[in-house]
């Protein structure tokens, strides 16, 4: 159920509110279905640690604008039971029909294309639950460059994170499992494997925007 506000938008934005807190307040009050929605979903430590601070402070907003609120003595685990239980029938009547038969067996379609702009050993893969450590420069694509962790100011910092667990776009979670250790890829991702029809404004990323992506693969764990 709603509850007051415990920060103002400024004060949750300042240095003062720290991401484990903003983590810590969506998971005790929001429905299971508004942390999937919001990849909020799962341990705390792995959502402060894969998680922006302005993503949370995007689903801070999102919660008291849509009212996804936990009902009041329900707890998280037991409202993804019973979404779960509740998926399971669906699932079972879809699977059974011929359109979905022929969904499962065709390939779905890419929505990223990739350049090799340098070659990887050819060995070390980027898979599907292995760590992955990345340089990166996020653009738009008219140039602008919205996110990048690579300065030459100061020695870059790789960012880390697991593959195919959606800890970053579906477009790099796919795309990285085609590159190798020391690959260098320029990545052109379609909205809907970005950041779709809502886009990410508070980062710089309007709408149904395509992005572009130089991505390099520096090991995998």
């Amino acid at each position: 159920m709603p509850v007051d506000r415990p920060w103002t938008a400024e004060q949750a934005a300042s240095d003062a509110v720290a991401k484990k807190e903003l983590a810590e307040f969506l998971q005790a009050h929001g429905s299971y279905a508004f942390l999937k929605d919001h990849k909020l979903h799962g341990k705390l430590a792995s959502v402060v640690k894969g998680t922006k601070k302005p993503d949370l402070l995007k689903a801070y907003e999102a919660l008291y604008e849509s009212g996804g609120w936990r009902a009041e003595g329900v707890t998280l685990e037991e409202e993804a039971s019973a979404a779960t239980a509740a998926s399971e029938p669906a699932k079972a009547a879809a699977a059974t029909t011929p359109a979905a038969a022929a969904a499962s067996a065709a390939p779905e379609t890419p929505l990223y294309t990739k350049q090799i702009l340098k070659k990887g050993n050819g060995q070390t893969f980027a898979r599907k639950g292995t760590t992955a450590a990345c340089f990166y420069a996020g653009m738009l694509e008219d140039g602008t460059v919205f996110d990048s962790n690579v300065s030459a100011k100061k020695k870059p910092t790789p960012l880390r994170f697991k593959v195919g667990a959606g800890r970053v776009i579906r477009g790099w979670d796919e795309a990285l499992q085609t590159m190798s250790v020391g690959e260098k890829a320029r990545l052109t991702i379609q909205s809907d494997w970005a950041y779709g029809r809502k886009g990410m404004p508070d980062a710089g990323i309007p709408p149904d925007a395509v992005l572009v992506f130089e991505l390099e693969l520096v090991a995998v764990d």
